[in-house]
């Protein structure tokens, strides 16, 4: 279709691609594109194979043969994989072959839009046009995956769904992790509640019962674990508070605990101690899931 270039060329045309294209998103005045044309197609989709949903949109408006290309299933199969995750895991019948891909990213995009601004009709969207199943375990999956939905969306689902709550914590795994490191690595997927309380309860509850499953070898059962969870959270919320002024010194919370759990030692609860001075909150607060900010 096009003439073969010099492998030099072709890797300077490759960088100078892509930065035209990300330049022209920000630049005001015209910018003058390379013509893939030249290129053979699969040099020509892999280059267009780093540009993001929007950059790709950007680039089918060139011409109709870059449209072509922009439109291609390997792309937009590569962008739904990367930035929604193993959408397999969470579509209706547990694989997504029926549409094409570029129209399912379109839907899964519209529908985090609509459940970042109501959690209950983005998620009746997604599920209505078939591309999460309606279960509690595939609703579940879809959060695990997804890294673009606000956290306040997701605690409100999952109050009103505790079911939900229950396949999202069976996804993950605990095995071999320190207790405070497991608490934060569930805190990233399921938003702690602003206040303690009854949910609270239930979130420390299903972690609990989670971190003991994967952790059958060690000597604590589900309800030392759920009193060293809760313990744990009091421990970073004074450590961490400027409003606290007398914090609690690693001897209190030793002695506060040794009489409330059994099977730890005074060596595990200075480990446990020390990991929250060093590396702070358990549950730190996020707008999004692991990486957004709004």
């Amino acid at each position: 279709m096009g003439q073969i270039c010099p492998a030099g060329h072709c890797a300077i045309q490759h960088r100078h691609l892509r930065q035209s294209l990300i330049s022209h998103g920000r630049s005001k005045g015209p910018t003058e594109f390379p013509d893939l044309s030249f290129l053979p197609p699969e040099m020509a989709i892999s280059i267009l194979s780093h540009l993001s949903a929007t950059e790709l949109c950007l680039a089918g408006c060139v011409n109709e043969y870059w449209q072509e290309l922009a439109d291609s299933e390997m792309l937009w199969k590569g962008l739904c994989y990367s930035d929604w995750g193993d959408i397999d895991l969470f579509s209706p019948d547990g694989m997504h072959t029926t549409r094409p891909y570029k129209r399912l990213y379109m839907l899964m995009d519209d529908g985090a839009s609509l459940f970042n601004g109501d959690a209950a009709s983005g998620i009746a969207f997604l599920v209505d046009n078939g591309v999460v199943g309606s279960s509690d375990y595939r609703i579940g999956c879809f959060l695990h995956e997804s890294r673009r939905l606000h956290a306040d969306k997701v605690l409100w689902l999952l109050h009103e769904r505790p079911g939900i709550l229950d396949e999202l914590t069976g996804l993950l795994d605990f095995h071999d992790v320190f207790l405070p490191d497991a608490l934060r690595r569930f805190f990233t997927e399921v938003p702690a509640p602003k206040e303690r309380g009854d949910f609270l309860e239930h979130m420390l509850g299903r972690f609990s019962h989670r971190y003991h499953g994967c952790n059958r070898d060690l000597a604590m059962s589900q309800e030392t674990i759920y009193v060293l969870c809760y313990s744990l959270i009091m421990l970073s919320v004074d450590l961490g508070s400027p409003h606290v002024k007398n914090k609690m010194s690693k001897r209190e919370f030793i002695r506060n605990l040794r009489g409330a759990v059994h099977g730890t030692s005074p060596d595990f609860l200075v480990n446990l101690y020390d990991n929250i001075y060093l590396h702070g909150h358990v549950a730190k607060k996020s707008h999004y899931k692991v990486y957004n900010s709004s």
